[in-house]
């Protein structure tokens, strides 16, 4: 089991708040409030998670410029009023800044009994396959 500090698990909660906003703004036609609101719960989460300095250290490396700049300027893009410009720009940072991460996370979810055998079906095994090969490292 894997011990969290008070800060990690109220960041946890955010950024499931957050996901869950975003989820359900996509879901209602992007509604700017509830986008805007999962932005900004997310971004809190990660903060709460990981701390402050690390989460500036991971948006601002030099190498993650490009991504850092599309994903935070989606967020500021929803904030200001246009919601479908503002996630087509976030959801491009978002796979550009973590996707290191992709490969570890489709293997963990290969290993859980029902979604790995979804995963392992003809069509998208080949789409998984791909996303999973990605030599980037975090």
């Amino acid at each position: 089991m894997i011990s969290l500090t008070d800060s990690q698990k109220i960041g946890m909660g955010l950024t499931g708040f957050g996901v869950f906003f975003l989820f359900f703004g996509m879901i209602l036609f992007f509604d700017k409030a509830l986008l805007a609101i999962g932005n900004v719960l997310f971004v809190a989460g990660l903060a709460f998670v990981i701390g402050l300095e690390r989460t500036f250290r991971f948006f601002f490396q030099k190498h993650k410029m490009k991504a850092t700049g599309f994903f935070l300027g989606g967020v500021f893009v929803v904030l200001v009023g246009w919601p479908l410009i503002g996630m087509i720009l976030e959801i491009y940072g978002f796979f550009l800044l973590f996707r290191g991460f992709f490969p570890v996370v489709i293997g963990f979810i290969r290993r859980v009994p029902v979604l790995g055998s979804l995963l392992n079906l003809p069509g998208i095994r080949s789409l998984v396959d791909k996303v999973g090969e990605s030599n980037n490292m975090v």
